[in-house]
């Protein structure tokens, strides 16, 4: 069973309680009124979908419902990091040598 740690709850919970919200770390148009419609749709619905490490944002539905971040490989489906959402995205390379936080 995956299991993912929560950085909030402090504890590693199996994937049912979770629910993935997304890519991580989006920055939001500094004007969204003046977006033209392809820009518009570009923001909302188009996102990276690497294989490899990428940068996501969870939901703790089934404890704190809090939204949190994590690392995660897609290729092995191993989660390199979780921290606190509103935190500086990691370094990527110290993730994936799980040396930071909530590494599991």
């Amino acid at each position: 069973m995956l299991l993912i740690h929560c950085p909030y709850c402090q504890e590693d919970r199996p994937e049912p309680e979770f629910v993935h919200a997304a890519e991580a770390h989006i920055d939001r148009p500094p004007d969204m009124a003046s977006l033209t419609d392809e820009a518009l749709a570009q923001f909302l619905f188009l996102r990276d979908n690497p294989k490899g490490i990428t940068f996501e944002r969870w939901r703790h539905v089934h404890g704190c419902a809090r939204f949190f971040n994590a690392v995660r490989d897609t290729h092995t489906d191993r989660f390199l990091l979780t921290y606190k959402a509103g935190e500086a995205k990691p370094d990527v390379v110290e993730a994936a040598n799980g040396n930071a936080k909530g590494a599991g």
